[in-house]
């Protein structure tokens, strides 16, 4: 169920509930269009509310998750600081029943003088927006996006004009309308009887809620039975409208798909879990998609330049695979070179070709050799003995490169692998730090920033009591590997997958399941995170060993023992 107008309704009346006396203590704005308050509300508790106006998942709700403010507010947080901390919060409502949420404020002004401002939230995905707007003239004190007439003809967005609200539903209010009215507006717009019929007529009615609509009372939804139908969505309306409310999200093979302030009956064979309020409903079916997302349009950047590194690694790749492949001739090209050498004599200047005997082959079968016309016997042979000789040093280079180059794609490969592990902006930058040092980044002294305190590797904790810590990145994969564990701690990695690396600290015999839970780990925190299961090496960090010149994380090892697992994270 998309966050429509009903649902918002059903988010509103436990705001008013929790909120209402409430007066702002904490502005922040923890990402360009996310904005969180602090607001003292009913029974003097503090609540976190977070108000999104992202494109992919705009959202309000109270939340318990706290994110990292940046060191600069930005200017719109700056506006909002100014004008509404300390301030009141006297009302919240609803525009009609669309999704546009209005806070309204009261607050004292630098001479004394009480004023009145309005935060309006708009949730309409691409076009959703925190607007601050002085009440006493409508103007825009300022909003979180700037839209001007270039990007939108109808509605402007930005300082100092009159705030105009979106354009207003001609659909019938679900909380409000008549008979006559509904019965005009299906013959007036030809409304079919069909699975959008509630979400044709109504405001504020997403395509989920109209099926349910449907899934309930279609056996009245035709032209002779509109009477029954209008008293039994009547009904079906004001339950919601006296905020008879139950949560639930809706998941079929582990993956949730669905949410709802009502029980949805048409959605039979899926998983339904119940929620206490709307807010922890929404921050669990949010949470995570809107994280990833986040996160992974943060490190876009990097993700980009790693896979430029891959293709360029594939492209070399392939060439040397050709150079190997010419070279296989290298060997006849000098047997060419020493049957010449041996009949010299029985060559002569101006041949393009001659037949000779292959003394080397037991058949002694005749060979015929290509020759150059205008060289001389003498420069013919050394022709071939060159070739061949240039073909020797291209096999012996070519596997160098080849080996060093498999070598640069696997590690490239475990760093797009860190990246979509990450968790925090602050370890994506981790990884740019790695990437800049490791010479995939220039590092440009203009944009140098204050050094941040590196973060910890992950910790675990087994069934069995036992330390298991896994890197997020190759630099912690190196400082646990090489100096954070004792030569008797067991060391885990994906076989053959690029991934993270386990350390299960080993104070005697390490139990069959916390070898086990720490393999699921190595597993989830690798490439093959979401396979059905993966082989994991395991040995003693002694038989670890780091060649060399290795790039970060790159390690050696013998003596392992090997086991398959189903990827799985532990409680931290």
């Amino acid at each position: 169920m998309a966050l429509d107008g009903i649902y918002i309704y059903s988010i509103l009346s436990e705001l008013k509930d929790k909120l209402l006396p409430g007066r702002i203590s904490k502005v922040n704005q923890p990402e360009k269009d996310e904005l969180s308050l602090l607001i003292r509300g009913n029974h003097n508790k503090n609540y976190k509310l977070l108000i999104s106006a992202s494109s992919s998942y705009p959202k309000i709700h109270i939340t318990e998750d706290s994110k990292t403010n940046p060191l600069t507010a930005p200017m719109f947080c700056m506006v909002l600081r100014k004008y509404l901390i300390n301030a009141r919060l006297i009302n919240i409502r609803q525009f009609s029943t669309d999704r546009v949420i209005i806070l309204d404020f009261e607050n004292t002004d630098e001479f004394g003088f009480n004023s009145s401002y309005s935060l309006i939230v708009e949730v309409m995905g691409r076009h959703s927006n925190i607007t601050l707007i002085r009440q006493k003239d409508n103007t825009v004190m300022d909003c979180i996006k700037h839209i001007t007439p270039e990007i939108n003809r109808y509605r402007s967005l930005y300082p100092g004009i009159l705030y105009v609200y979106p354009p207003e539903s001609e659909k019938l209010n679900p909380f409000d309308f008549s008979k006559d009215a509904f019965l005009n507006f299906i013959h007036t717009n030809q409304i079919n009887f069909d699975e959008k019929f509630a979400l044709n007529i109504f405001t504020g009615v997403s395509k989920t809620l109209s099926k349910e609509i449907y899934f309930r009372f279609n056996s009245t939804l035709n032209e002779s039975n509109l009477q029954v139908f209008y008293e039994n969505v009547t009904s079906f309306f004001n339950d919601i409208k006296d905020c008879k409310f139950s949560f639930y999200s809706y998941a079929k093979n582990g993956i949730v798909k669905d949410f709802s302030c009502i029980a949805l009956k048409h959605l039979d064979g899926y998983d339904e879990i119940e929620y206490a309020s709307s807010s922890q409903l929404l921050e669990s079916f949010y949470h995570e998609r809107d994280k990833f997302e986040r996160l992974n349009n943060y490190s876009a950047d990097l993700q980009k330049i790693v896979h430029t590194n891959l293709e360029r690694c594939l492209k070399k790749e392939q060439i040397l695979d050709e150079n190997l492949k010419e070279c296989k001739n290298k060997d006849t090209i000098k047997l060419y070179g020493e049957l010449l050498t041996a009949n010299i004599y029985s060559i002569k200047k101006g041949q393009s070709e001659i037949t000779l005997q292959n003394y080397y082959s037991d058949n002694l079968e005749e060979i015929v050799i290509k020759l150059n016309p205008n060289k001389t016997p003498s420069e013919n042979i050394q022709k071939y003995y060159k070739k061949y000789n240039k073909l020797k040093k291209t096999e012996e280079m070519s596997l160098v490169q080849l080996k060093s180059n498999s070598e640069e794609m696997d590690y490239l490969q475990s760093v797009l692998v860190n990246i979509k592990n990450c968790e925090a902006y602050s370890e994506i930058e981790e990884i740019k730090k790695e990437l800049i040092d490791t010479g995939y980044i220039k590092f440009n002294k203009k944009h140098k920033t204050k050094a941040q305190k590196m973060s910890k590797p992950l910790h675990f904790i087994s069934s069995d009591g036992i330390d298991i810590y896994v890197g997020k990145n190759n630099f912690q994969n190196d400082y646990l590997t090489l100096k954070f564990a004792d030569k008797r701690d067991i060391w885990m990695h994906t076989k053959n997958i690029p991934g993270s690396h386990v350390i299960v600290k080993n104070h005697g015999d390490v139990p069959d399941k916390t070898l086990e839970e720490a393999a699921a780990l190595a597993a989830y925190y690798s490439k093959a995170k979401k396979s059905v299961t993966a082989s994991v090496d395991y040995t003693e960090v002694k038989n670890v060993k780091k060649p060399s010149g290795a790039k970060p994380g790159m390690v050696i090892y013998l003596t392992n023992k090997t086991i398959n697992i189903i990827p799985k994270k532990l409680e931290e």
